[in-house]
């Protein structure tokens, strides 16, 4: 069995689209995934399943969601070991995750984007805010707090073309550590 984490992209967000978490679970596990677990109501599901195809479990995941639930949620899907990949690459230094964890953010990207997309983004970063990408991930920094930011997923769906789901670091380093036994 390989072990993955799905992202949900804008559930439970001002009241729009619902998904109760045990719902959710429910809809994995009629999917045929095991071990599955919701963590806090963003839509977050670590799972295992026998695949390794994850363009066809994102697939069904969003299908099966739109079915369900008459809209669309886009999925992000990646494995444990891209999750740890993921935070060994986070670019910024002497950051504590207690203190800062909020403050750094992960967003999950559909396609790496263009040079030119990302240039344009960072020209709305303030002064202090820090931006890198690795592969499929941005990494925000946003030592003023993520709300008072113009990097917001939406922001950055526009600006770098590709869809985007957002956790803070806390939110990524537990959602790891909930896939280690």
């Amino acid at each position: 069995m390989n072990k993955f984490i799905s992202i949900l992209r804008g559930i439970n967000v001002s009241g729009q689209k619902k998904i109760l978490m045990a719902d959710l679970k429910a809809l994995y596990e009629a999917l045929g995934f095991k071990n599955v677990i919701t963590y806090i109501q963003s839509g977050n599901v670590i799972f295992e399943c026998p695949s390794q195809d994850k363009t066809d479990i994102k697939s069904k995941i969003e299908r099966t969601i739109e079915v369900r639930y008459d809209f669309q949620v886009p999925v992000e899907v990646r494995t444990e070991l891209e999750f740890k990949t993921i935070l060994e690459n986070c670019p910024f230094e002497n950051i504590d995750l207690d203190r800062d964890g909020a403050k750094v953010l992960v967003t999950f990207l559909s396609a790496k984007p263009s040079a030119d997309n990302l240039t344009e983004a960072q020209k709305y970063m303030a002064s202090s805010e820090k931006m890198a990408l690795h592969d499929q991930v941005v990494y925000l920094h946003c030592p003023n707090g993520y709300g008072r930011s113009k990097l917001s997923n939406t922001f950055l769906e526009k600006k770098l073309g590709v869809v985007a789901t957002t956790r803070n670091l806390k939110t990524v380093s537990k959602l790891y550590a909930l896939t280690r036994p």
